[in-house]
């Protein structure tokens, strides 16, 4: 996304006004969508680690993890597009994919990039990726 100019997006990726780990939000998804998500991350060779309950666990299936007990803890799965980018998924419904975004690693032009080909690569496989959009906010919107 070589039009998104870090000079020009520093302000909202300062942590200390933004927060650390703002919520990035895809809308109107289902479990189908979850599990495409899933997919990219496990076929896109990015580190990623599954957790729950303080455990680590192999990914299961989105169907598995979004159907689990009222109550339970809920899992998360940490996707590492390079060793410095970090993006934190919550499992908490099937009709909304959430995740954050760890500000205090995302500082420079080149982090930026990544961040956009990895939003644009989440909106790709969802079918919303939309010309000229940019990072930030909420995701998706299709």
């Amino acid at each position: 996304m070589a039009d998104l100019l870090w000079d020009d997006v520093e302000s909202l990726f300062d942590p200390g006004l933004m927060g650390a780990l703002p919520d990035v939000v895809v809308p109107r998804t289902s479990v189908e969508d979850w599990q495409a998500v899933l997919d990219l991350v496990e076929g896109s060779g990015w580190t990623c680690r599954y957790c729950e309950g303080g455990a680590e666990l192999p990914v299961p299936r989105a169907e598995a993890v979004l159907s689990r007990p009222a109550g339970a803890e809920c899992p998360e799965l940490r996707v590492r597009p390079t060793a410095e980018v970090l993006a934190i998924f919550r499992f908490y419904a099937a009709e909304e994919i959430d995740f954050d975004v760890d500000l205090r690693e995302l500082q420079g032009q080149d982090r930026l990039d990544v961040l956009c080909g990895f939003l644009t690569a989440i909106g790709r496989r969802l079918g919303r990726a939309r010309p000229g959009g940019t990072a930030g906010g909420t995701a998706g919107g299709g």
